[in-house]
């Protein structure tokens, strides 16, 4: 979690539960503002997909028929 988003999250905490659910539903709304079909990925989200797909091309995988599965 990114710093800003922890501090985020323990001013929230902070608040009385009518607030908490009024700030989820402000933070719910600029989320779909921004990806409303949710299709962006976070810059944590690129870089698993970035190594996936260096490991992919790289051969570092294991073929399903090599495993074991009893």
């Amino acid at each position: 979690m990114a710093p800003i988003a922890q501090q985020i999250a323990d001013m929230v905490d902070m608040l009385p539960a009518e607030d908490q659910a009024l700030a989820f539903e402000l933070v719910k709304k600029l989320v779909l503002a921004w990806d409303p079909d949710f299709t962006k990925t976070t810059p944590a989200e690129k870089a698993a997909i970035d190594q996936a797909a260096a490991e992919l091309e790289a051969g570092d995988y294991v073929l399903d028929q090599a495993i074991h599965w009893n």
